[in-house]
């Protein structure tokens, strides 16, 4: 008797090639369900309809099709085990050799604007993860597949060996099915977790779950001595895995680390009316962010801002990577540029300096909602700090109000603080970064090493701390180095202290009431 194999995809990619294979190289008869029945039908390729072979028509629009013991007996049935094979000959029911399933495009769908909850439900499949658990359970004696990236190793199995698959092949398989439907409830779940009533204070998931497929082993991690990897989250590919990689070297651990940050950053200037920005960083730090009438412009600011640190760093850009960009950028070496596209000018000068990673991210905004954090035993979760910055929630402290020009430059250094390891002190004028004091034991330690570098161009800037002034100290000193106003969360039970020594000394200082620890 012929062997059976049992298809019901939702991604029908290369299926009706890998069916003619198993018809006409190795002599299989195949059932199908809905519309995988019917592609097989209209290439010409014989097939069953499972309601034809189970005697029981799909019933309820369809969300009953593969429900039956006539299949799941032809798939959950032990080869060894004469009552198995005997509840099979009394059931007519033929054993089955290959299960082949991937499952409804449930990410694809709640992806989707406006998509209710009535729509994102219909897309919950419950035949197609009942089919890979039991197949998947039976690995001993069937094979199951639930992607199209699979189906050419089976056939080379299948050739390989005379029509046989190996117990290894099997068990892999086994394990990435399990994988599959694991992945897939855990995108019901948070999905429906989102669509609950979270009116209470606990608007994080009672339980939290994590999965997420491997794209990508790393040569190392932050050191030679660790192993690392990429992972994505879902089956569908977002962010980094969604960017494009025009060219150069594989990324790192590292790279992807501080791309990351460069995303954070950069992301605070994609809005409407944004001027050109260009952000460069080294250990997960900017060491130069600037805004310019130009790409170019900003970009060469930002460099000039600390170049000695911009050696080997990465550019993040808020505006597609133009020639005169790139020509800069060729001047010094960098590991990695991410910007929201690439003029063909540019990826022309660029293709110069063949080691530079270069990649597409069109999408600069979307992160991940909320940051996970391993320690011993568990996990911390917590909400991204995603919180908008919103001038017209700050408040003027001191005698002294901003100027207009001055409360531009107090949101351009804020949002660039947010952004620097605590405790971070950043300086800026005319949205340029003049010196950055990133992860000190103390705050006025981060003022002094910002201030250093700023040097003379301190006279008239700005500073931006991420958490509050515990104390005067790090006003006076601003003060004495040229600084005109400061921007902070406040908060401390020492601020009158900190607004005194600013009115003494006739610096604006406004309030923002959020804090931004960044650790």
């Amino acid at each position: 008797m012929a062997r059976l194999a049992l298809l019901s995809t939702s991604d029908k990619t290369g299926l009706v090639e890998f069916a003619r294979q198993l018809v006409e190289e190795f002599e299989f008869d195949i059932i199908s369900s809905g519309g995988t029945a019917t592609a097989l039908k209209d290439a010409g390729i014989p097939v069953t309809k499972v309601s034809d072979y189970t005697g029981f028509p799909e019933i309820l629009g369809g969300r009953v099709k593969t429900l039956h013991p006539r299949i799941h007996g032809g798939i959950l049935a032990r080869r060894d085990l004469p009552e198995d094979q005997a509840n099979l000959r009394d059931n007519n029911i033929r054993p089955i050799d290959l299960v082949v399933v991937n499952l409804y495009p449930f990410e694809k769908t709640i992806a989707q604007p406006n998509v209710t909850l009535s729509e994102a439900i219909e897309q919950i499949d419950i035949g197609g993860p009942t089919l890979l658990r039991a197949a998947a359970k039976n690995f001993a004696h069937l094979t199951v597949l639930c992607q199209a990236s699979q189906y050419e190793g089976y056939i080379r199995e299948m050739r390989n060996s005379k029509g046989q698959v190996s117990l290894t092949f099997r068990q892999t398989a086994s394990r990435q099915a399990f994988h599959h439907t694991a992945t897939y409830d855990q995108a019901i779940a948070a999905y429906l977790d989102r669509q609950a009533d979270l009116t209470s204070a606990e608007t994080l998931p009672e339980q939290y779950h994590l999965s997420a497929t491997r794209l990508q082993t790393l040569r190392y991690g932050e050191n030679p001595h660790q192993n690392a990897a990429w992972y994505q989250v879902g089956n569908t590919p977002t962010g980094w895995a969604a960017a494009t990689k025009l060219q150069g070297k594989e990324l790192s651990y590292n790279n992807l680390v501080d791309l990351e940050a460069a995303r954070q950053i950069i992301a605070e200037f994609v809005s409407p009316g944004d001027r050109p920005a260009a952000a460069i960083l080294k250990h997960n730090n900017p060491c130069g962010v600037a805004q310019g009438a130009s790409l170019l412009d900003a970009y060469q600011k930002a460099f000039d801002a600390d170049s000695v640190s911009a050696f080997g760093g990465i550019v993040a850009l808020n505006r597609p990577i133009d020639g005169p960009t790139a020509e800069a950028m060729t001047k010094t070496f960098l590991e990695c540029v991410v910007a929201p596209g690439c003029d063909p000018e540019a990826q022309e000068i660029l293709a110069n300096k063949g080691k530079v990673r270069v990649l597409v991210l069109p999408d600069l905004v979307s992160g991940p909602a909320q940051a996970v954090k391993a320690i011993a035993g568990g996990l911390l979760l917590q909400d991204a700090d995603d919180h908008p910055v919103d001038p017209t929630q700050w408040k003027a402290v001191t005698d002294r109000q901003p100027t207009e020009a001055e409360l531009e430059e107090m949101i351009f250094a804020w949002k660039v603080s947010r952004h620097v390891k605590s405790n971070a002190i950043v300086v800026t004028r005319d949205g340029v970064t003049l010196g950055v004091g990133a992860g000190q034991m103390n705050r006025v330690g981060s003022a002094k090493i910002a201030l250093e570098q700023a040097g003379d161009r301190a006279q008239g800037a700005t500073l931006a701390s991420d958490g509050f002034f515990p104390f005067d100290d790090s006003v006076r000193t601003a003060a004495a180095a040229g600084i005109t106003a400061i921007v902070q969360p406040g908060g401390s039970l020492r601020d009158q202290d900190s607004i005194s020594a600013a009115n003494e000394l006739g610096l604006v200082m406004m309030f923002t009431g959020v804090r931004h620890f960044f650790h």
